[in-house]
């Protein structure tokens, strides 16, 4: 079998979907499948080697809150060159966009294998969307028409495809538990080739707090701040790391100079490879975001670094959080009083902190990779099923 892992969001810039093709293609690769993927193009150097195809051209564009991609293949017959040299058996789609995807799916290639769609987006979050749901006839249509199966991250993304008549199935998100385990940190070699700037000035004896993530308005850092400001009345042995760049970052930083939070410590953007160090580094990890999360990696990203975790409670958190013990510390969206109290209860309890930690990672293990990649095979022996009866 050979798999052609298919993302409609460029790979030049950090993003979930990314991280979930690398990580599904990469334990695949363990276990012998054959497998590429092709992603669009943004920039002209960009280049991944042999194993990721350049294919269309993205066009980033705001949507929901944050950037999504416009794709593009301007040149079609290029689609049919690489789908027919690849031979691939499973096109499995990470996400549409139009009219890149409509142009793969009509391909020659498409007629003959199997294609699988994974659904990453929580497009209730677009206002264009909620205000126009119709803009989803036509995606629909073309997933009905070609798609053998449908793959939700989360329980809420599959209500966009009711009436679906194929397989559908829910398989979360995955995370490489080994990659951001506590114990990997233990390697003195790998925490003196660190990057110095990853640990935060003043770091000794206090408590750190750590966003990571674009500072967009759906990301909600702002609540965070705001939090973070009536915490600092009450408590003056706390930090808050701040990783990450986007359209707000003028307007956080100035909050945080106004309100003379000279402990927030703004690092910028990162390179993806130092975000387990800095889970590592921190006390207590937070995402406040208010909206239009289908799932919630960077959770399971902390849950598995062993860090107890705080975020609001919209609907693709609960998935992560909602069961169990993490549930307590689901604050109400946007009410910054209420999250800054689920973020002192682990302030002033480090037994809790610890305790909290080692439930995430128990809990974590069924998001490890071997375990997603075993109900993604389950899921396309299913769909091959119902396609041949």
């Amino acid at each position: 079998m050979k798999v052609g892992f298919i993302s409609f969001h460029s790979f030049s810039n950090p993003g979930g979907v990314k991280n979930h093709i690398l990580g599904l293609s990469a334990e695949f690769s363990k276990r012998g499948i054959e497998n590429k993927i092709i992603a669009p193009r943004r920039n002209p150097d960009e280049d991944y080697g042999k194993k990721i195809i350049l294919l269309g051209t993205s066009f980033p564009f705001p949507f929901g809150g944050s950037e999504a991609d416009l794709c593009v293949n301007f040149n079609p017959i290029a689609i049919e060159e690489v789908l027919d040299r690849e031979k691939f058996d499973v096109l499995h789609f990470h996400n549409l966009s139009v009219p890149s995807a409509w142009q793969i799916m009509l391909s020659r290639s498409a007629k003959k294998s199997l294609n699988i769609l994974t659904f990453h987006s929580n497009v209730s979050g677009s206002e264009l969307i909620r205000t126009f749901p119709e803009f989803l006839y036509p995606v629909r249509k073309m997933v009905d028409w070609k798609m053998d199966g449908i793959i939700g991250v989360s329980p809420l993304i599959l209500k966009y495809f009711k009436g679906f008549k194929k397989p559908t199935v829910v398989i979360p998100n995955g995370v490489d538990v080994s990659y951001f385990s506590p114990e990997r940190f233990n390697d003195k070699k790998l925490m003196g080739a660190a990057n110095p700037n990853i640990f935060t000035p003043g770091r000794k004896d206090k408590i750190n707090i750590l966003f990571l993530g674009r500072m967009e308005d759906r990301k909600g850092l702002i609540y965070l701040l705001r939090a973070f400001k009536k915490l600092c009345g009450n408590y003056s042995n706390l930090l808050l790391t701040v990783v990450g760049d986007g359209p707000m970052e003028e307007e956080c930083r100035n909050f945080a100079k106004e309100n003379s939070l000279d402990n927030v410590i703004f690092k910028g953007r990162a390179p993806e490879d130092q975000a387990p160090f800095y889970y590592n580094d921190c006390d207590i990890y937070c995402s406040p975001a208010i909206y239009g999360e289908s799932f919630g990696i960077v959770l399971i990203e902390a849950m598995a670094a062993g860090k107890p975790v705080v975020a609001f409670g919209i609907d693709g958190y609960t998935s992560v959080l909602g069961k169990g013990s993490g549930k307590k510390f689901l604050a109400e969206a946007k009410n910054v009083s209420d999250l800054a109290e689920k973020l002192e209860m682990f302030i002033k309890d480090e037994k809790l902190r610890q305790k909290m930690g080692k439930w995430g990672m128990e809990e974590v293990q069924k998001y490890d990779w071997p375990k997603i990649a075993d109900q993604v095979l389950a899921f396309y022996d299913r769909c091959s099923k119902f396609k041949n009866i």
